[in-house]
């Protein structure tokens, strides 16, 4: 049974941290790239932030850059996002996604996470 599994979410005052995390299951995490999205009420899921299977190469939507960090730990089949200096527009729910780099499979999805910055 395919699985991502998505915590570390929660409330958090502006400037503050939090780090998600994505636990696979189910599927050969090392052949999959890797990313997080969000979505905030009422507005369209956007791509935060991307990783390669090795985790060689990162990519970060420009509202997240230099704030956020992504990165994965293939030996524990685990994704997670480093977020730094949290806004209140970060608020939303952040998913785990991942989609075959190599080979064939297919494309899973997480449940979500929910994180709020508000003071």
């Amino acid at each position: 049974q395919v699985q991502l599994v998505e915590s570390g979410g929660g409330l958090v005052q502006p400037g503050g941290s939090l780090r998600l995390s994505c636990a696979a299951s189910g599927f050969t995490f090392s052949n999959y790239a890797m990313r997080w999205y969000r979505q905030a009420s009422g507005k369209e899921r956007e791509l935060v932030a991307r990783i390669t299977r090795a985790g060689g190469v990162t990519n970060y939507a420009d509202s997240v850059k230099g704030r956020f960090t992504i990165s994965r730990d293939n030996a524990k089949n685990t994704v997670y996002l480093q977020m730094n200096s949290l806004k209140a527009e970060d608020t939303a729910v952040y998913y785990c996604n991942g989609v075959p780099q190599i080979g064939v499979g297919y494309e899973y999805w997480g449940q979500g996470t929910q994180v709020t910055v508000s003071s």
